[in-house]
């Protein structure tokens, strides 16, 4: 069974931006995502815990090379969008990638 590769990314805001940034993320990284062919799927993970609001995008992919059409080269590193310094608290260099296997 060949298996799919799940990209993770982190990130955080302010508990009150949360719903500022997620949809921000729905019209800038999920259609980016979504544009890509390989991509299999999109899911935005919200957590808001005291002041600070989790994020984490959850994309799965048929193979690195697809991600690598998304992410680039240095697919391993995150890729940050303009306006995302308006609303992160900080900038994580790398995001985790699985090998999914699903039934």
């Amino acid at each position: 069974m060949k298996p799919i590769i799940t990209r993770i990314w982190h990130g955080t805001t302010r508990a009150e931006h949360a719903d500022i940034y997620l949809d921000y993320l729905e019209k800038s990284g999920i259609p980016d995502y979504k544009n890509i062919d390989g991509n299999l799927s999109a899911e935005v993970w919200r957590q808001i815990t005291g002041d600070i609001c989790h994020f984490w995008t959850v994309t799965k992919w048929d193979s690195y090379n697809s991600i690598k059409k998304f992410a680039g080269k240095n697919y391993e590193k995150a890729r940050y969008y303009p306006d995302d310094k308006d609303y992160l608290l900080d900038f994580e260099e790398q995001v985790e990638h699985y090998e999914t296997f699903e039934y």
